[in-house]
């Protein structure tokens, strides 16, 4: 089975103190480069996320470094084309949407370029209005998340205090 995971996961599979974390942090230890994958430009939203909390949640930019260097190891990372970011503007703007939801829309893109089994997200709602064609495959962490591969060990465990 193949997944893809968007920001909000991996921030709360990270911060200890998200009332998410357990879930997520519990799909992103089944994850490995072979089964898993997230969008390229993820990584600076997990950077941008972490680093932009309030104290004391916020990450020191060398923690957050260290986050986004074991994500990227852990997945496999999707980049788009410019005419796949032109394609899905035009595809939402066909839909009415505007504004943010476009950051959704390219997460969607990503995981339609490697036709993932499982999209995992914490915005369910805004990713199935962006994509009702996927809607059955967008489920939270927690819900239908057998990955069929057998947990890593601590070591390799996503988290900092």
């Amino acid at each position: 089975m193949s997944v893809f995971l968007d920001t909000s996961v991996l921030v709360a599979a990270v911060r200890t103190a998200d009332l998410r974390h357990a879930a997520s942090n519990e799909l992103v230890r089944k994850c490995g480069p072979d089964n898993s994958s997230c969008a390229a430009h993820t990584l600076a939203e997990v950077y941008s996320s972490l680093t932009g909390m309030r104290p004391p949640n916020r990450f020191r930019p060398e923690q957050a470094i260290q986050v986004i260097d074991e994500f990227r190891a852990k997945f496999r990372c999707v980049e788009l084309t410019a005419d796949e970011v032109v394609d899905t503007a035009r595809g939402i703007a066909g839909l009415g949407l505007m504004g943010g939801i476009i950051y959704d829309a390219l997460l969607l893109t990503c995981a339609r370029k490697v036709n993932a089994d499982r999209i995992y997200t914490w915005n369910v709602r805004h990713f199935q209005t962006v994509a009702p064609d996927l809607a059955g495959r967008i489920v939270e962490p927690g819900q239908q998340d057998s990955l069929g591969v057998d947990h890593e060990t601590e070591d390799d465990v996503i988290g900092f205090p």
